[in-house]
């Protein structure tokens, strides 16, 4: 039978709320199905466990090996803390099983962790012949949680003690006056073997959930910054993080936008499953760090539309005869679009849409002559936004649903400015929305949650939040 190290995470002394968001951050929970396979990938292969371990499958190398816990100089060596069961019945170390991880979630409390193990020493026995033995330990840790200072969620061990279970005979004979001392003298070098072991479990997990903050570039734009808001919470399912989003423009600026007044309800989460919500106040705020670049402002003419769109002068006149019938014929046409404000996003009933604001100013040409304003618009295009999660972001695709424009000022007379949305239309949608989602590339960054990959996520558009939602 496998031994036990219980390790208790104490994750602070509150419980998620039922699936209302109190802030509008981004809401990271994370099944302890994934917490459970970090902890034993890292015991399988991560560098800070080999450390202390070696190679567990061999006496001769690694920390196990010659040179290791079991050679002359080690630990479990000559003249180390095993010295004492060496001089009574030449004990070695010959295997220390690699721990199995089980998880438990205790809400309100923390997560109680069990990490199973064995044993097994051999040596000479004291009245000859080989002497093979394999003891079951148990060894509990108290960890308490604090924060880094910067601002990472990080666990302290506080108190560490183990409790030998069966030790068995597998081969030869041991007197039961010796098994006593050998029970002893394992029960006071327990401790020291495998209480920094625990430690660097504890550096592992450390690691992993300071993974979750930190700084995202955002190329040109500028960069993300993930904070933690509060102390993790702990269901019995899930352990819960509530990130802030911070975005900074390129110089340093923080790009600070208004927050929905209203806290988001956030839907139950399934067993086996981790979530992260992505909150609207961030879709806005890289909106608006898109518009305050001036990414969102292009100028349009003839080379960055296709043939089948027309943009002269001539084909202008065609739209409204009455009022633009003495524009000079055959003259290019230059559409500046200038956003002055920050667009707006919608997300509602399973769907995102993308609200912006323009002013378009028409203008003729020659080509080497100067541009003569014809006439301005103001205008809004509606865009639907079609989203794709990856392993580390949320990508947006926008497609022109509506563009609806009024005339603000003109050359000539006044005129019915609706006529000219179709034929606006087409020329956003070929020169204008190709340009967006190229500076959408981007995407939106999202928290690393203990590696878990977000790229084969169900998404949920929900009011005012995206929810990814990946098996474990």
């Amino acid at each position: 039978m496998l031994g036990m190290w219980s390790l208790l995470l104490l994750w602070g002394l509150a419980t998620p709320c039922q699936g209302l968001l109190e802030t509008v951050g981004t809401l990271a929970r994370i099944d302890q199905d994934e917490l459970g396979k970090a902890i034993q990938n890292s015991l399988i292969g991560g560098p800070i466990l080999q450390n202390v371990l070696g190679t567990v499958t061999s006496v001769n190398q690694g920390l196990l090996g010659s040179t290791g816990l079991l050679g002359g100089g080690g630990l479990l060596g000559y003249g180390g803390v095993f010295g004492i069961v060496e001089e009574l019945s030449g004990l070695k170390i010959e295997e220390l099983t690699l721990p199995k991880v089980s998880l438990k979630l205790l809400p309100g409390f923390g997560v109680q962790l069990t990490l199973h193990t064995k044993v097994r020493l051999h040596g000479s026995g004291p009245l000859g012949g080989l002497l093979q033995l394999a003891a079951e330990v148990n060894v509990s840790s108290r960890v308490a949680l604090g924060m880094s200072a910067r601002g990472t969620p990080v666990l302290i061990l506080k108190r560490c003690s183990t409790l030998l279970g069966h030790i068995s005979v597998l081969s030869g004979l041991l007197p039961p006056q010796l098994f006593g001392v050998v029970e002893q003298t394992l029960c006071k070098v327990l401790p020291e073997l495998l209480c920094p072991v625990v430690d660097s479990v504890l550096h592992v997990v450390n690691e992993l959930l300071g993974t979750v903050l930190g700084l995202v570039p955002l190329g040109s734009l500028g960069s993300v910054e993930f904070t933690l808001a509060t102390l993790p919470l702990t269901s019995n399912q899930y352990i819960e993080l509530d990130i802030n989003a911070i975005v900074k423009s390129v110089a340093g600026d923080v790009i600070d936008f208004p927050k929905p007044p209203k806290p988001i309800k956030v839907p139950p989460k399934e067993n086996h499953t981790s979530q992260v919500t992505v909150p609207l106040y961030l879709f806005n705020t890289i909106f608006g760090l898109l518009q305050t670049n001036g990414a969102l402002d292009i100028d349009i003419t003839p080379e960055l539309v296709p043939s089948n769109v027309p943009l002269t002068t001539t084909d202008l006149m065609a739209f409204v005869p009455e009022a633009l019938a003495k524009l000079p014929p055959d003259q290019q046409l230059l559409l500046s679009l200038r956003v002055k404000e920050a667009p707006t996003v919608m997300l509602q009933n399973k769907k995102a849409t993308v609200s912006i604001p323009a002013n378009i100013h028409v203008l003729s040409y020659l080509p080497a002559g100067t541009p003569e304003a014809l006439f301005e618009l103001n205008g809004v295009m509606t865009l639907n936004a079609q989203l794709a999660p990856s392993a580390t972001k949320l990508h947006l695709s926008l497609s022109l649903e509506r563009l609806s424009v009024k005339l603000a000022s003109s050359f000539a007379h006044t005129f019915d400015a609706s006529r000219l949305e179709e034929w606006l239309s087409s020329v956003v949608r070929v020169a204008y929305v190709p340009k967006l989602n190229v500076d959408l590339d981007v995407g939106i960054p999202l928290p690393k949650v203990l590696n878990v990959n977000f790229a084969n996520a169900v998404l949920e558009v929900i009011e005012n939040a995206v929810v990814l939602t990946v098996a474990s």
